[in-house]
């Protein structure tokens, strides 16, 4: 039985690259310590299982020394005011499946003759924070008219998601990688990021973070693709970050969910908070964490204060019963974004894309479920 040339350095480099530590992949991959300690050297078949448990590109094992992996957008992502070294593979397999994805529709666009977006770079970071808002709030019809009709911020959230979609950006919704749910996202690493392009601008939300920080980001990721600039973001509604850019997204994101004037007209200073937050999250529709975070811009809370209670809420939120996953297909179209599946099922329904294509894109294996995922669009395939 032949044997491939693998450096122990470079298997010990794809565990930690994976998060692994060596004994847990002893585990599923018995030969491992002997390859670990140079002792032996793995099949081609074993060496594409050992890359497969570690979700390492094969190839990168035969390189002398391990790759600088770096993230293909700007990150502007911090843990104690410093970068973030380095990304780890769901992180970097999520941002090259959606750049996929991206160029995928961007091609399809180009062929329907659609027009570009004028809403991408329509703004600058030197554009005032309260009239951009109200820009972005009125493109997406998502002033708080429109909300008072919804009965709560889930649902503002899901129209929120629907109305950017509707605007001409793919907004993309998933707590995994791809469709594999044994992936699981960390939103400690990421909550958002942006891929700007004027014919197929992207969005991807970090779907396993709470629903409740879920809106912030969304509305900070939109502000990117207003600006005109891809990013990789940690941002949420407590930070205040230092890169000018994050910091201009993050104040547009809080003023387009719940514009300061209105706020203080509508906050109750000798209310108990936590009711005051609950009555203020029903009043404009938001997460009660966006809540929180107006009623600090407003004043009423230090910066101290603002922190414990930001904690206490997410501790909060988190401890709460989690709702079952719903509809798999409509869930499905949460995780590609309604607009790209609809655009891929017709283009491979009429012969432009291949099955193939479309399965690899959409992460499914099955007729049955592409052809129930074209009825549950509308689609009718």
């Amino acid at each position: 039985m032949s044997r491939v040339a693998v450096r122990p350095e470079m298997l010990l480099w794809a565990c930690e690259r994976a998060g692994l530590r060596p004994g847990e992949l002893a585990h599923r991959i018995p030969q491992f310590p002997d390859w670990e300690h140079g002792e032996g050297q793995p099949t081609l078949r074993q060496l594409e299982r050992f890359a497969k448990a570690t979700h390492t590109p094969i190839g990168y094992l035969f390189l002398p020394e391990p790759p600088a992996e770096g993230v293909p957008i700007p990150d502007f992502r911090t843990i104690a005011d410093e970068r973030i070294a380095r990304p780890s593979p769901d992180l970097l397999d999520t941002l090259y499946l959606c750049q996929q994805r991206q160029e995928w529709y961007r091609d399809f666009a180009r062929s329907m003759g659609d027009a570009r977006l004028a809403i991408v770079g329509s703004v600058r970071r030197t554009a005032d924070v309260v009239r951009t808002a109200e820009t972005i709030r009125h493109a997406l019809r998502f002033d708080l008219d429109e909300r008072r009709a919804l009965r709560t911020w889930t649902e503002a959230l899901r129209q929120f998601i629907e109305q950017a979609d509707a605007a001409g950006v793919l907004v993309m919704v998933s707590g995994v990688v791809g469709s594999n749910n044994g992936r699981k996202l960390d939103p400690h690493e990421f909550r958002g990021f942006a891929l700007v392009d004027d014919l197929a601008p992207l969005v991807f939300v970090n779907g396993a973070d709470t629903k409740a920080a879920q809106m912030f980001t969304l509305a900070h990721e939109l502000a990117h693709v207003w600006l005109g600039q891809s990013a990789l973001s940690d941002a949420g509604a407590r930070l205040v970050p230092d890169h000018e850019v994050e910091r201009w997204c993050n104040q547009v994101a809080a003023e387009l969910l719940v514009p300061l004037e209105a706020l203080r007209a509508e906050y109750d200073r000798r209310a108990e908070l936590r009711a005051e937050l609950d009555r203020l999250a029903r009043r404009f529709k938001v997460s009660t964490l966006v809540a929180l975070r107006r009623v600090h811009d407003a004043g009423g809370l230090t910066q101290a204060q603002y922190g414990a209670a930001y904690e206490a809420e997410l501790a909060r939120l988190r401890s709460l019963p989690k709702g079952s996953g719903g509809d798999f297909y409509l869930t499905l179209g949460a995780r590609v974004s309604k607009r790209f599946a609809r655009a891929l099922v017709v283009s491979t329904r009429e012969g432009r894309s291949s099955f193939t294509e479309a399965f690899r894109l959409l992460g499914l294996k099955k007729m049955a479920t592409f052809r129930r995922l074209g009825d549950s669009l509308e689609l009718g395939i």
